[in-house]
């Protein structure tokens, strides 16, 4: 069986050490979605939430997530991030919307967490904005779909 990395022999979490690594370019990308009504939906796409511009500022709160990932999951390292891109794009199959971020930094350690914080919270922010009109919203399926860097290389979602 692995050996969990966050976990000491008397199985206690640790913060695991990174320092001997060395430092690669790394990338993460997460992605998650928000099922909603229909009216709800027309009104996000229509920019007619009364707290205004719903995509807009879930975007930026994706983005300001992934910066603060650190400081909400207890043992993540703090990371300099190069760049994050957060994309909602509205389903009108869900109806809702679908969000996809991407991390990039080149450092010692992955930006898995940064980028599904990005999509958690950018989720929430939706969730948040709309919820006056829709107390049944879902958000579902955040995963990781894509990271490359590091000794493991690529790994993509099948």
């Amino acid at each position: 069986m692995t050996r969990l990395s966050h976990v000491d022999a008397d199985g206690a979490a640790r913060m695991v050490d990174v320092s001997a690594k060395a430092a690669t370019a790394r990338l993460a990308r997460a992605a998650g979605s928000i099922r909603m009504g229909r009216a709800t939906f027309e009104a996000v796409r229509d920019n007619a939430v009364a707290k205004g511009d719903v995509l807009g500022v879930a975007r930026i709160a994706g983005v300001m997530a992934a910066k603060r990932t650190a400081d909400l999951v207890p043992l993540c390292h703090a990371l300099p991030l190069d760049d994050v891109q957060v994309e909602l794009l509205l389903d009108d199959a869900l109806p809702g919307v679908q969000v996809e971020a991407v991390a990039r930094t080149t450092g010692r350690t992955g930006v898995e967490m940064e980028a599904i914080t990005a999509v958690s919270i950018a989720l929430v922010t939706i969730y948040d904005m709309a919820k006056a009109l829709d107390r049944e919203m879902v958000i579902s399926d955040i995963r990781l779909l894509e990271k490359s860097g590091g000794r493991s290389g690529l790994w993509r979602r099948g």
